[in-house]
């Protein structure tokens, strides 16, 4: 398989400012679709785990952008961190979504080899963990909305490539000393990335702010709560 160089989409909101919004292992950018914030959007369309550094940066230059801020869902938590660490010039605020500090490598060879035997059971399986028994309306909208093209879409080799970014992916402490602004959102009842290990990456960052929603499950954003949580002071 050939990974994708990359592909950016700009959305002009009527916003001063910009948000790159970065998806997550086994979604893509149509994951933020029901999201509402202040901003101007630039989506991460296709992009490799491996090369994403630079190109957000090439992108960004393209565009003439020197200030944004990172949203990074999960997986692309970690990708957003990596940007923020060795740019942190041109980052206004970190936000951080549904992160944990690190995968352990037997539990992503575990998914692995369940994705090799029943690529389409496993991730069904996935999906539904990524939603807490509050989550009816955000659930009952993916499956409407999402789940048949992600279920059928998602291809093994892209699977496995975010997989092994994880294996690498660390969050530690100290990582981010020059940036002044860093938001981490969690959802109490998230089963993918367990709240407590939330609560650690922010014993890490002093200067973060640290917003739960505590009915919430992995995929926090696709409530109507997230919103004024986001928005709130």
């Amino acid at each position: 398989m050939i990974f994708p160089e990359s592909e950016f989409r700009f959305i002009q909101r009527g916003f001063k400012d910009t948000l790159v919004l970065i998806p997550g292992w086994a979604t893509d950018y149509r994951i933020f679709e029901r999201i509402d914030l202040p901003y101007n959007y630039l989506l991460a369309v296709k992009f490799d785990c491996f090369k994403f550094k630079r190109q957000l940066r090439d992108e960004l230059n393209k565009r003439y952008m020197d200030k944004i801020s990172l949203f990074g869902y999960s997986l692309g938590g970690f990708l957003a961190c990596e940007f923020a660490r060795e740019h942190p010039a041109m980052v206004e605020e970190l936000i951080l979504v549904s992160m944990r500090k690190c995968y352990d490598a037997q539990t992503l060879q575990g998914v692995e080899s369940r994705l090799i035997k029943n690529k389409r059971a496993y991730l069904r399986e996935f999906y539904a963990a990524c939603f807490s028994a509050a989550d009816k309306e955000s659930f009952r909208w993916f499956k409407e909305h999402l789940l048949k093209d992600y279920i059928a879409g998602m291809e093994l080799e892209g699977l496995a490539r975010g997989l092994d970014y994880l294996r690498k992916a660390r969050i530690g402490p100290g990582l981010f000393a020059g940036l002044r602004k860093i938001r981490i959102f969690h959802g109490e009842k998230d089963s993918i990335a367990p709240f407590q290990e939330a609560v650690k990456i922010k014993l890490n960052f002093p200067q973060a702010d640290f917003i739960s929603l505590s009915s919430a499950g992995h995929l926090l954003f696709l409530k109507k709560e997230f919103k004024d949580n986001f928005q709130r002071p």
